[in-house]
Protein backbone atom coordinates (compact mmCIF):
# COMPACT_ATOMS: atom_id res chain seq x y z
CA UNK A 1 0.00 0.00 0.00
CA UNK A 2 1.51 3.33 -1.02
CA UNK A 3 1.43 6.56 1.02
CA UNK A 4 -1.36 8.06 -1.10
CA UNK A 5 -3.59 5.09 -0.33
CA UNK A 6 -2.66 5.10 3.39
CA UNK A 7 -3.43 8.81 3.68
CA UNK A 8 -6.71 8.39 1.83
CA UNK A 9 -7.81 5.55 4.07
CA UNK A 10 -6.81 7.32 7.28
CA UNK A 11 -8.84 10.41 6.34
CA UNK A 12 -11.99 8.54 5.34
CA UNK A 13 -14.68 9.34 7.94
CA UNK A 14 -16.40 5.98 8.48
CA UNK A 15 -19.07 7.73 10.56
CA UNK A 16 -20.59 8.86 7.24
CA UNK A 17 -21.67 5.31 6.38
CA UNK A 18 -25.44 4.97 6.69
CA UNK A 19 -25.17 1.17 6.76
CA UNK A 20 -27.72 0.81 3.98
CA UNK A 21 -25.93 -2.23 2.55
CA UNK A 22 -26.37 -1.06 -1.04
CA UNK A 23 -22.65 -1.06 -1.87
CA UNK A 24 -22.51 -4.64 -0.58
CA UNK A 25 -25.42 -5.77 -2.77
CA UNK A 26 -24.21 -4.35 -6.10
CA UNK A 27 -20.49 -3.98 -6.62
CA UNK A 28 -18.08 -4.40 -9.51
CA UNK A 29 -14.37 -4.15 -10.23
CA UNK A 30 -12.22 -2.97 -13.11
CA UNK A 31 -11.23 -6.61 -13.74
CA UNK A 32 -13.37 -9.28 -15.35
CA UNK A 33 -14.47 -12.23 -13.23
CA UNK A 34 -12.15 -14.51 -15.20
CA UNK A 35 -9.19 -12.21 -14.57
CA UNK A 36 -10.02 -12.00 -10.86
CA UNK A 37 -10.04 -15.79 -10.64
CA UNK A 38 -6.64 -15.98 -12.38
CA UNK A 39 -5.26 -13.24 -10.12
CA UNK A 40 -6.50 -15.08 -7.03
CA UNK A 41 -4.99 -18.35 -8.27
CA UNK A 42 -1.67 -16.51 -8.82
CA UNK A 43 -1.71 -15.39 -5.17
CA UNK A 44 -3.15 -11.86 -5.45
CA UNK A 45 -4.48 -11.22 -1.95
CA UNK A 46 -6.90 -8.47 -3.04
CA UNK A 47 -8.49 -10.70 -5.68
CA UNK A 48 -8.66 -13.60 -3.22
CA UNK A 49 -10.33 -11.40 -0.61
CA UNK A 50 -12.80 -9.99 -3.13
CA UNK A 51 -13.84 -13.43 -4.36
CA UNK A 52 -14.02 -14.65 -0.76
CA UNK A 53 -16.63 -11.99 0.03
CA UNK A 54 -18.45 -11.35 -3.24
CA UNK A 55 -20.30 -13.73 -5.53
CA UNK A 56 -20.97 -12.81 -9.16
CA UNK A 57 -24.53 -12.26 -10.31
CA UNK A 58 -25.60 -14.30 -13.30
CA UNK A 59 -26.31 -11.14 -15.28
CA UNK A 60 -26.53 -7.37 -15.11
CA UNK A 61 -30.30 -7.81 -14.86
CA UNK A 62 -29.88 -9.98 -11.75
CA UNK A 63 -27.79 -7.20 -10.18
CA UNK A 64 -30.41 -4.64 -11.23
CA UNK A 65 -33.00 -6.67 -9.32
CA UNK A 66 -30.95 -5.98 -6.18
CA UNK A 67 -30.29 -2.28 -6.82
CA UNK A 68 -31.16 -1.01 -10.28
CA UNK A 69 -30.36 2.63 -9.52
CA UNK A 70 -26.81 1.86 -8.34
CA UNK A 71 -26.16 -0.60 -11.18
CA UNK A 72 -27.33 1.94 -13.75
CA UNK A 73 -25.15 4.67 -12.20
CA UNK A 74 -22.10 2.41 -12.33
CA UNK A 75 -22.80 1.45 -15.94
CA UNK A 76 -23.25 5.11 -16.85
CA UNK A 77 -19.88 5.92 -15.27
CA UNK A 78 -18.22 3.02 -17.11
CA UNK A 79 -19.92 3.92 -20.39
CA UNK A 80 -20.71 0.29 -21.17
CA UNK A 81 -22.22 -2.88 -19.78
CA UNK A 82 -20.15 -5.11 -21.99
CA UNK A 83 -17.85 -7.38 -19.98
CA UNK A 84 -19.04 -5.94 -16.66
CA UNK A 85 -19.77 -8.39 -13.87
CA UNK A 86 -21.68 -7.32 -10.78
CA UNK A 87 -21.29 -8.97 -7.42
CA UNK A 88 -23.18 -9.27 -4.18
CA UNK A 89 -21.69 -9.85 -0.75
CA UNK A 90 -22.45 -13.28 0.67
CA UNK A 91 -22.27 -11.96 4.24
CA UNK A 92 -24.80 -9.09 4.08
CA UNK A 93 -27.78 -9.77 6.31
CA UNK A 94 -31.41 -8.71 5.91
CA UNK A 95 -30.84 -5.81 8.36
CA UNK A 96 -28.00 -4.56 6.09
CA UNK A 97 -25.35 -5.41 8.67
CA UNK A 98 -22.33 -7.55 7.95
CA UNK A 99 -22.49 -11.14 9.12
CA UNK A 100 -18.68 -11.27 9.03
CA UNK A 101 -17.94 -7.80 10.44
CA UNK A 102 -15.14 -8.73 12.86
CA UNK A 103 -13.34 -10.80 10.19
CA UNK A 104 -14.05 -8.65 7.14
CA UNK A 105 -11.07 -8.13 4.82
CA UNK A 106 -9.34 -4.82 4.14
CA UNK A 107 -11.34 -4.23 0.97
CA UNK A 108 -14.48 -3.96 3.12
CA UNK A 109 -12.77 -1.88 5.80
CA UNK A 110 -11.52 0.49 3.09
CA UNK A 111 -14.79 1.12 1.30
CA UNK A 112 -15.02 3.49 -0.52
CA UNK A 113 -11.43 2.88 -1.54
CA UNK A 114 -11.00 5.84 -3.89
CA UNK A 115 -12.47 9.32 -4.32
CA UNK A 116 -13.72 8.10 -7.69
CA UNK A 117 -15.85 5.28 -6.30
CA UNK A 118 -19.42 5.19 -7.54
CA UNK A 119 -21.57 5.05 -4.44
CA UNK A 120 -25.32 4.60 -4.15
CA UNK A 121 -27.37 7.78 -4.47
CA UNK A 122 -27.92 9.17 -0.99
CA UNK A 123 -24.82 7.45 0.39
CA UNK A 124 -23.34 9.24 3.37
CA UNK A 125 -20.02 9.43 1.52
CA UNK A 126 -21.49 11.12 -1.58
CA UNK A 127 -20.66 14.75 -0.73
CA UNK A 128 -17.37 13.88 0.92
CA UNK A 129 -16.25 11.97 -2.18
CA UNK A 130 -17.16 14.94 -4.37
CA UNK A 131 -15.00 17.15 -2.15
CA UNK A 132 -12.09 14.67 -2.35
CA UNK A 133 -12.41 14.50 -6.16
CA UNK A 134 -12.14 18.29 -6.30
CA UNK A 135 -8.98 18.08 -4.18
CA UNK A 136 -7.54 15.58 -6.68
CA UNK A 137 -8.44 17.87 -9.57
CA UNK A 138 -6.71 20.77 -7.83
CA UNK A 139 -3.55 18.65 -7.36
CA UNK A 140 -3.57 17.72 -11.04
CA UNK A 141 -4.06 21.34 -12.12
CA UNK A 142 -1.14 22.35 -9.88
CA UNK A 143 0.98 19.57 -11.38
CA UNK A 144 0.21 20.90 -14.87
CA UNK A 145 1.27 24.37 -13.76
CA UNK A 146 4.53 22.93 -12.44
CA UNK A 147 5.17 21.27 -15.82
CA UNK A 148 4.68 24.63 -17.52
CA UNK A 149 7.07 26.30 -15.07
CA UNK A 150 9.69 23.65 -15.79
CA UNK A 151 9.25 24.19 -19.52
CA UNK A 152 10.07 27.87 -18.99
CA UNK A 153 13.39 27.08 -17.35
CA UNK A 154 16.22 27.94 -19.69
CA UNK A 155 19.46 26.05 -19.29
CA UNK A 156 21.94 24.25 -21.45
CA UNK A 157 23.57 22.33 -18.61
CA UNK A 158 23.06 18.61 -19.40
CA UNK A 159 22.95 17.63 -15.72
CA UNK A 160 20.26 20.19 -14.94
CA UNK A 161 18.30 19.17 -18.04
CA UNK A 162 18.41 15.56 -16.88
CA UNK A 163 17.11 16.51 -13.42
CA UNK A 164 14.34 18.59 -14.96
CA UNK A 165 13.36 15.66 -17.19
CA UNK A 166 13.17 13.38 -14.14
CA UNK A 167 11.01 15.83 -12.21
CA UNK A 168 8.73 16.28 -15.23
CA UNK A 169 8.37 12.51 -15.54
CA UNK A 170 7.35 12.23 -11.87
CA UNK A 171 4.84 15.07 -12.22
CA UNK A 172 3.41 13.51 -15.39
CA UNK A 173 2.80 10.24 -13.51
CA UNK A 174 0.57 12.16 -11.09
CA UNK A 175 -1.45 13.51 -14.00
CA UNK A 176 -1.58 10.17 -15.80
CA UNK A 177 -2.78 8.41 -12.65
CA UNK A 178 -6.02 10.37 -13.05
CA UNK A 179 -6.43 10.08 -16.85
CA UNK A 180 -9.29 7.60 -16.61
CA UNK A 181 -11.14 10.19 -14.56
CA UNK A 182 -10.62 12.99 -17.10
CA UNK A 183 -7.40 14.70 -15.99
CA UNK A 184 -6.69 15.72 -19.58
CA UNK A 185 -9.49 18.26 -19.23
CA UNK A 186 -8.71 19.71 -15.78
Amino acid sequence: MDNYEKNWLNKRPQRLCKMCGRCCRASTTSNSYEKLVKMAEAGDEGARDFLGVFEPYESVEAARAQDGELVDNILKELGTSEGVTFYGCKFIKEDNLCGNYENRPLLCRHCPSTPWAVVPPGCGFENWLMWKREEDKHKVRRAKEQLQELDLMVTSDPETLEKIAGVKQTIQKTIDMHKKHGSDYW
